[in-house]
């Protein structure tokens, strides 16, 4: 019995999209490479105070889709950091995310938040933060549940770049990019 030429086309192209999701899972970094980098990234001392971030949403394509700033405030007790974030996108839509990240041992936290799914989980390595969590995307009158592998690094004690890869089913579907720049610690 042999398969329609159509069928074997299709079955070699979700074959190839299954190698190629897993040479991009092969190829990722690790937080262990950043183990001697420097500036040491303590979180909760970065994002205590009032931040600014400046950033912007690509498709997979690499085309820049959206731009956005945030405000951030970010409140300390004890082993919880509070980020209440305020988003003003390119368009006029403005956007708010609460933030409760917890500390644990060893350089790594959790975190919840309205349009997160569950947990996030991150760990700290140097001067760099890998944060994994699923956020529900609105886009026009539908909503899509993604996957962020996002990437922090301290690049002084102002400054600090974050660098995220936006993906669905092991494929990604964008990127979004952002500067950080710390106003005061006082909030």
């Amino acid at each position: 019995m042999t398969l329609p030429t159509r069928q074997i086309r299709q079955r070699i192209q979700w074959a190839l999209l299954a190698v190629a999701a897993l040479l991009l899972t092969a190829c990722s970094a690790d937080i262990e490479d950043y183990k001697a980098r420097t500036p040491a990234f303590d979180l909760f001392e970065y994002f205590e105070g009032h931040t600014k971030a400046w950033g912007m949403v690509q498709d997979f394509s690499g085309e820049q889709r959206r731009r956005f700033e945030v405000d951030i405030i970010g409140t300390v007790d004890g082993d919880t950091l509070t980020l209440d974030e305020s988003f003003v996108y390119d368009d006029g839509e403005t956007q708010t995310r609460v933030w409760t990240i917890t500390r644990h041992s060893e350089g790594t936290y959790s975190g919840t938040a309205g349009d997160i799914v569950g947990t996030a989980t991150g760990v700290v390595e140097g001067n760099a933060l890998n944060w994994r969590y699923d956020l529900v995307v609105p886009v026009g009158d539908s909503e899509y549940q993604l996957h962020f592998d996002d990437w922090m690094f301290r690049q002084d004690s102002d400054h600090l770049f974050n660098v995220t890869s936006m993906r669905k089913w092991g494929v990604e579907v964008g990127k979004v990019t952002l500067f950080f720049q710390r106003v005061n610690k006082e909030g």
